[in-house]
């Protein structure tokens, strides 16, 4: 964790584009409770095969428009060069300055990942088409991608997205902290020198964080879901004591020396909150 401590402490968020006017509205008044709190930036999620590129754009939009740095999320799954072209353009015209580099997700259907295969790739055409303009955030996953033939190959894998130009990293979200020391020595090993921020998910709902979690290969610790199955339909309870438990992590994140904190926030203002403000954390961190 030694090369973690020199970098600056920061807070992110990640919002998602709604699809709905009422959705829309209700972000937006999300985005003012979270401005006043003053976090380093905010990311904006995209859609595999571009689903949501319009969502998305407009929800950077409203990013701006409160004054926060946005960060756009872009997927290279199904995109030609000239569409991310013109996207990485129209982002530079609107004052973007930060951009999530991600490979994403086959979209349903499709058998041919398109002109790009991996994350490495896409870093390689934003720095070939913009050079140092945006600083490039990629994924990280202390417990490894699902789809990753093996451990190595993962960290081999996100190795090469460092060396194509990465900025940055954001881990998938985790409650177990030995997994992301032990990523982040295990980076330190290979003589990877970057931020790696870990993602944080508040805990609401139980069914569907297990649902969730069964997607993306994020794991729940047993102890942690025996716990938390215990307390049933019981939301209350399980909002408090997943509250008690995701701020033990992240203030031990802290204290371990990570470089500031990512928030997977749902679009909602509540978790997230509580969790900023059981930690003490200033506005502006």
């Amino acid at each position: 964790m030694k090369s973690q401590k020199k970098y600056p402490s920061g807070i992110s968020l990640e919002f998602f584009p709604p699809k709905t006017t009422e959705g829309r509205e209700k972000l937006l008044r999300v985005r003012d409770r979270f401005a006043a709190l003053k976090p380093v930036y905010v990311s904006v999620t995209f859609g595999a095969g571009g689903s949501t590129q319009q969502g998305t754009l407009t929800t950077i939009q409203d990013m701006l428009a409160a004054g926060l740095d946005a960060a756009p999320h872009l997927s290279c799954i199904g995109a030609t060069s000239d569409s991310l072209r013109e996207i990485l353009h129209g982002y530079q015209a609107l004052g973007v300055k930060r951009i999530v580099a991600l490979r994403g997700d086959m979209p349903s259907g499709m058998r041919e990942t398109g002109e790009f295969s991996y994350a490495n790739e896409l870093v390689e055409f934003i720095r070939q088409e913009a050079g140092d303009h945006f600083h490039i955030e990629v994924a990280a996953y202390p417990e490894f991608h699902p789809q990753a033939p093996s451990a190595q190959q993962d960290l081999l894998n996100f190795k090469r997205k460092v060396e194509a130009g990465a900025n940055g990293a954001l881990t998938q979200y985790f409650y177990n902290l030995d997994a992301y020391l032990r990523f982040v020595d295990e980076c330190e090993n290979m003589g990877l020198q970057l931020p790696i921020v870990p993602g944080i998910m508040p805990i609401t709902n139980y069914k569907q964080l297990a649902r969730f979690s069964e997607t993306c290969g994020a794991e729940i610790p047993r102890w942690l879901a025996k716990r938390l199955a215990g307390m049933g339909d019981d939301l209350a309870a399980i909002r408090a004591y997943g509250l008690e438990v995701t701020t033990d992590l992240c203030r031990r994140l802290l204290e371990a020396g990570a470089p500031g904190l990512h928030f997977y926030s749902m679009n909602q203002f509540e978790p997230t909150a509580a969790i900023w403000q059981a930690l003490d954390l200033p506005t502006g961190v």
